[in-house]
């Protein structure tokens, strides 16, 4: 594979995208739909995720997280495939596109998206960079139901319509639970690499044990989301059908909670990323459907 692909990690880019899927669709289903704003929040998104993705190759290696005994996919500073200077010049580029995607969504929607576009921009730089990086910290897991969920959905959704309500900001909850569990794999896959590295994710912090009971609560509670959106709107029923996705999980649940090598936790990685955009596109035909 190309290195540059192996950098960007392709499979962790549906936590970007299902957001923006979401919060356009029920923007659309609201009446309130605008393309321009949808294209920069999603450019922005993938910017930041891709950013993200590049500064955690570089800061890993250099902080000792990514060595020849890693199970997860190649990371290419550690392999020696892209110089780190390389990595995080592209990285900066990245964050810097991102940055100029917001200033569009600025322009539109005031001093709120310029909150959430530094917050995020920035969370992203210190998820693995600094003396006090979120990852290293056990933070992560909060990191990415907050920016992947509510923020990325209701600011979609805010960019688009110019106002907010409680059913988009509780709807942005179930793709954040689902970027949650995604990482609650990859933690269980490198907990003993990562402890070695003093990366204390909540994996590392609470053992095996409770990373398998995180990637179960994560599934359920995303699968239960459109339950809750039905209760607050007293409508949009056809969106229950994204819960369907807890039963397409299953085979993933086994997974987590049977396996302990790296491949097979990878497996269930790509399949919960996959998980992730059925969610999307579920939620947002069942919102879409519903509203015409």
């Amino acid at each position: 594979m190309n290195p540059w692909l192996l950098a960007i990690r392709p499979k962790t880019l549906p936590a970007a995208v299902a957001p923006v899927i979401i919060g356009t669709a029920m923007a659309f289903g609201d009446g309130l739909f605008h393309a321009p704003s949808a294209f920069m929040a999603l450019s922005a998104a993938l910017c930041i995720q891709i950013g993200t993705n590049l500064a955690n190759d570089y800061f890993d290696f250099k902080k000792g997280a990514d060595t020849s005994e890693r199970q997860g996919p190649v990371r290419v500073t550690q392999a020696g495939l892209i110089k780190p200077r390389v990595v995080l010049t592209a990285a900066i580029i990245f964050f810097l596109l991102a940055a100029l995607s917001s200033v569009y969504l600025i322009h539109r929607a005031g001093f709120c998206i310029l909150v959430i576009a530094v917050a995020s921009i920035v969370s992203g730089i210190f998820y693995t960079a600094g003396p006090m990086p979120l990852g290293y910290l056990g933070l992560g897991d909060l990191f990415v139901l907050v920016f992947f969920g509510p923020v990325a959905v209701a600011g979609t959704y805010y960019v688009q319509s110019l106002e907010i309500n409680w059913a988009v900001i509780v709807a942005g909850l179930a793709p954040g639970f689902l970027s949650a569990a995604i990482l609650a794999v990859n933690n269980l896959r490198d907990i003993d690499g990562d402890r070695r590295a003093g990366k204390l994710t909540m994996a590392v912090r609470f053992g095996r044990s409770f990373a398998m009971g995180e990637y179960l609560f994560c599934i359920l509670a995303a699968a239960l989301i459109p339950f809750a959106v039905v209760l607050i709107t007293d409508d949009y029923q056809g969106i229950a059908v994204a819960s369907l996705t807890g039963f397409l999980a299953i085979p993933s649940i086994i997974g987590v909670f049977t396996q302990a090598d790296g491949p097979a936790l990878n497996r269930v990685l790509a399949q919960t990323g996959c998980l992730l955009l059925v969610y999307s596109v579920l939620f947002s035909l069942g919102w879409v459907l519903c509203s015409s």
